[in-house]
């Protein structure tokens, strides 16, 4: 089915209490993971691209895989720009055909960040085309961050009504615990804040850096307003797992496409435990709309849905 933008999925995710997974692709193998365990999850699906893969394969070819995914599929797929740092990078994308953007003007000054996400706003919404937005700082596990770090970096919930009054974004990425490329499943999310947040500004909420948050953790904050969650390290490590696996296994083999296959199966199987995980999994009927499953579809083991 065609692309289809983020504004309906996440509003159904916020009336549901579920979350829609958002995944990072990087290459073709990874388009057809995720799209893959989606289709046979039946949930809906955000397939981001950030401007780190834009780089990497170009913004034509990166739409295209995705376009030619989603219509091969018969479920929501959503193509969004995850971590769009410039108006400039919203405008290209937006004419390329992306069903879903997001400015991060996490790192400006507030005012700065106000001005251009209501900028990115104001020219998506004439055709259509929602808008993410951050607030706060998700801190990068790489930069060594304090516990006090990540705490002062928090979105602050009254600020974030303001913001989105402000700029009319429709969804908010916001800090609340989560840290960028964490290996370890360590970090516990402040859901009286998300709460709070969600009280405040009555938007779908995101969470970014979710790798590196616990299970029960995340289930919690599903609870308290977030709709979409991020997922992109965990992600990376099955698909540089894969590869590892299929070299040990076949050491003298010179053909790519067998190790490349090891690595989409992995990506597929990490991405159907998130699915599950998220409450996503049995939410899109045989003609690709929306049902309501009962609220025991969400999991709560790991691979496993109760039925």
């Amino acid at each position: 089915m065609p692309l289809v933008t983020s504004k309906e999925i996440l509003q159904r995710a916020m009336e549901d209490r579920f979350a829609v997974g958002a995944f990072n692709a990087n290459n073709m193998e990874m388009v057809q993971a995720i799209v893959e365990a989606a289709q046979e999850e039946r949930a809906p699906i955000i397939l981001q691209v950030s401007q780190g893969a834009i780089s990497y394969a170009g913004l034509d070819y990166a739409v295209g895989l995705v376009k030619i995914a989603a219509k091969l599929a018969d479920i929501p797929v959503v193509l969004h720009l995850d971590h769009g740092t410039s108006f400039e990078q919203n405008v290209r994308c937006l004419r390329a055909g992306f069903t879903s953007l997001m400015f991060d003007g996490s790192k400006l000054p507030y005012e700065e960040n106000v001005a251009i996400t209501k900028r990115v706003c104001e020219i998506a919404h004439l055709v259509g085309i929602p808008v993410e937005a951050e607030l706060g700082r998700v801190l990068i596990s790489t930069d060594k961050v304090t516990p006090e770090e990540v705490e002062a970096a928090m979105t602050n919930p009254d600020q974030a009504k303001e913001f989105i009054e402000r700029t009319g974004a429709d969804s908010l990425a916001v800090a609340a615990g989560s840290v960028h490329a964490m290996r370890a499943r360590e970090a516990e999310l402040d859901t009286d804040r998300i709460e709070a947040i969600r009280q405040r500004t009555g938007v779908p909420l995101v969470l970014h850096g979710s790798s590196g948050v616990k299970h029960e953790s995340i289930l919690e904050a599903i609870e308290h307003g977030i709709c979409k969650i991020n997922v992109a390290t965990y992600l990376n490590q099955a698909f540089v797992r894969g590869m590892g696996e299929g070299f040990k296994k076949m050491p003298d083999e010179v053909d790519p496409r067998k190790f490349l296959a090891i690595s989409r199966e992995n990506v597929k199987e990490a991405v159907r435990e998130k699915i599950r995980l998220f409450g996503s999994s049995g939410r899109i009927d045989a003609s690709g709309g929306f049902v309501s499953p009962p609220r025991q579809f969400r999991s709560v083991e790991i691979g496993r849905s109760e039925e």
